[in-house]
């Protein structure tokens, strides 16, 4: 049986997107016959150990911010050693800390990306140690209450910080045309005291948002289920979860023309808009409410995107990930 260790920088209890990823690949290798460990990257070495022997294979999410613990495993045992590559370590960290980056890539047996669009930044020497492990979601219940019909509820989820342009979908719903049923709600908490700040002051000018703060799991996907469309705005994204939701769950997605979503969606997506482009979103969150038949265009793609993020096809592709290290579960 394989003896993994899983590092993360994000904590237990966090909600933040590494956390969620750990904690579901913690499960798909324990259905693949391994024993799962879940740490930290400050953890101790001899923490990640189990039962006085060492792991067999060390799994770190955040080239950047595990770095000091990629590094240990090298100095500590003779384990492979797999790198998963965040958004922020390839769209942000890769220029302001090239150093650290590239050493826990070349530091890596085998480095795991989360959407198809990766190698489009990453140096090309590093291409042939890539894999692609789409992030999975599992559908919403049956039961699941619809769309509100007074409204065109349009569902924004994450937390409020600079990488995912949080208020872009409420400022594009500023100032429409009275008969709009255009409404959006975002579902996340703040990042910092100005995105508070921010989010309450837009609260107060714009009566077509809402922001309902940190939510667990369970009421996002209940506020999917009564959207009828989602918003990803982010200037940048490593493979956001939440497409992988939004597809599984067969919810049209409009989204910012960046690699992290054109690899999940596809380069044909019909809805995508250039980054940060208040008017292009609006016209397109328009065009949604106004034409059934772009919504259902879109409705198609994400139909047709979704088998890629079932449970089985993500638990194969970390299958992969582990032969590509020369293991088997």
């Amino acid at each position: 049986m394989l003896k993994v260790t899983l590092v993360t920088p994000a904590g237990r209890g966090s909600r933040a997107g590494n956390r969620a990823t750990a904690t579901r690949w913690a499960r798909r290798l324990r259905e693949l016959g391994c024993r799962v460990r879940l740490a930290a990257p400050e953890d101790a070495p001899a923490t990640w150990c189990f039962g006085g022997q060492p792991p067999d294979l060390l799994f770190a999410l955040h080239a950047w911010r595990s770095h000091a613990a990629i590094r240990a495993c090298r100095e500590t045992f003779a384990c492979p050693v797999i790198v998963v590559l965040t958004g922020t370590d390839v769209y942000r960290f890769q220029h302001s800390h090239p150093e650290v980056f590239l050493d826990s890539l070349a530091s890596a047996d085998v480095l795991v990306g989360l959407h198809d669009c990766l190698e489009e930044d990453l140096p090309t020497r590093f291409h042939p140690r890539l894999h692609v492990v789409h992030q999975s979601a599992l559908p919403l219940p049956s039961r699941a209450p619809g769309p509100n019909e007074r409204t065109f509820d349009v569902l924004v989820a994450g937390h409020l910080r600079e990488e995912k342009d949080s208020l872009r979908t409420a400022l594009a719903l500023r100032d429409l045309p009275p008969t709009s049923r255009l409404r959006v709600v975002q579902l996340g908490g703040a990042c910092s005291d100005d995105w508070t700040r921010a989010a309450r002051d837009e609260m107060a000018r714009n009566p077509r948002f809402r922001w309902l703060g940190d939510r667990p799991r369970w009421r996002v996907r209940q506020w999917m289920a009564r959207s009828r469309l989602m918003v990803i705005s982010s200037r940048m994204e490593g493979g956001a979860n939440v497409v992988s939701e939004a597809c599984v769950a067969g919810l049209p997605v409009v989204a910012s023309r960046i690699p992290g979503n054109r690899g999940l969606l596809g380069e044909d997506y019909p809805g995508y808009f250039p980054v940060a482009d208040t008017r292009a979103l609006r016209e397109c969150l328009l065009r949604a409410e106004r034409e059934p038949a772009f919504l259902e265009t879109l409705r198609r793609h994400v139909d047709a995107r979704a088998p890629l993020f079932r449970v089985e096809a993500e638990r194969e592709a970390l299958a992969g990930v582990l032969a590509a290290c020369g293991l088997a579960p």
